[in-house]
């Protein structure tokens, strides 16, 4: 079984293949593999496919120009392989009819077009066309292993598609798609983001033998500062249903419960947050992933849910970390309603003997 799926070539015989990229096509040779990557980017599409025939233009553009070594994306939305009824391969995509291989097709084409064309990419994806991520990795990487639940196991992957694990020499690389809290105990949504949280802990408690670099849409806004609004956002409602426990009432992704669990995953992690890391003050107009919808209730309400966060260890090497989109028109969101972040980490310095 392929242990990542190679948009560009085909594999041209069963054995397993390599996770060490191969010279051909312009990749680079063993003197140019970088051990360590030091750029990253990470972006919830919302709907890859639709970013593909609506705004891929502009986005590749700014990967030419921002040149990470990894991108982390969430929401891919693109099914699973295998027919109805059928278990699913989350590795690949769907491509059993005519309208899943024409979908294929297009998203495939658009990731061998530069820039994306330099890039391996790992996908975890879910059985219909719901949440999922993809991993792009920098051929000149060489990854030690890729698995895709948070026990690392490589075969298993979580529900849905929500997690990639990228193990390199000196790093792991975490690229999650945290499930949304929901708005109502009885529909088992503050349980499911409950389990989640305490399973995060788990693994970044008994993952500091290596540093983390853990990125992806996180869907919680830690601190008031991390959002707009703070009151609107404290006293949101649906349908005027309030929650038996004040701590979960609120918007899904602000309540306090939520962002207790967060805080504590950071601590106990050994954790820094890289933006908030740089960017002590509220920034009305840059600090912000999510915007609400343009219409409504929700126009200029922006959350800061997308994060690139990094071992203590590192923190002294966050060279910059940015968000990507401003404004209540979304300029740099590209189509999603969440803008990409980016990390640079400076290179290690080695000690002089």
């Amino acid at each position: 079984m392929k242990r990542f799926f190679k948009p560009i070539e085909k594999e041209g015989s069963a054995k397993k293949p390599s996770l060490s990229p191969s010279k051909q096509g312009g990749e680079k040779g063993e003197e140019d593999i970088k051990k360590e990557p030091l750029k990253f980017v990470t972006w919830n599409a919302n709907s890859l496919l639709l970013r593909v025939k609506n705004n891929w233009p502009q986005f590749s553009d700014f990967i030419s120009n921002l040149d990470p070594d990894i991108i982390a994306i969430q929401e891919v939305r693109m099914p699973a392989a295998g027919p109805k009824g059928a278990p699913k391969n989350p590795r690949e995509l769907k491509d059993d009819t005519s309208s899943s291989r024409e979908e294929k097709q297009i998203l495939l084409r658009a990731l061998s077009s530069p820039p994306f064309e330099n890039y391996h990419v790992w996908w975890s994806l879910a059985d219909s066309k719901y949440a999922g991520t993809a991993l792009l990795v920098k051929k000149c990487l060489q990854p030690v292993k890729v698995s895709f639940s948070l026990d690392k196991t490589v075969s298993k992957h979580e529900p849905d598609g929500r997690v990639i694990l990228a193990e390199f020499e000196t790093v792991r690389i975490l690229n999650t798609y945290a499930p949304n809290n929901g708005w109502k105990e009885e529909e088992n949504s503050f349980q499911r983001r409950r389990k989640w949280d305490k399973r995060l802990l788990d693994f970044v408690v008994q993952s500091s033998d290596k540093p983390l670099i853990w990125c992806g849409d996180l869907n919680v806004s830690h601190e008031d500062i991390d959002v707009t609004h703070p009151e609107f956002f404290s006293a949101a409602k649906m349908n005027g249903y309030v929650p038996p426990n004040k701590e979960d009432w609120g918007q899904p992704g602000f309540t306090l419960a939520e962002r207790k669990r967060f805080g504590a995953i950071l601590k106990e992690g050994r954790l820094v947050d890289a933006y908030r890391y740089l960017h002590k003050e509220k920034d009305m107009e840059r600090g912000f992933s999510w915007s609400g919808h343009p219409i409504g209730k929700y126009r200029g309400k922006r959350m800061r849910i997308d994060y690139l966060i990094v071992s203590d260890k590192l923190k002294d090497r966050i060279a910059a970390c940015e968000m990507h989109g401003q404004g209540i028109e979304l300029e740099g969101f590209y189509g999603s309603d969440h803008c990409p972040v980016s990390l640079h980490l400076s290179e290690e310095c080695k000690a002089a003997n």
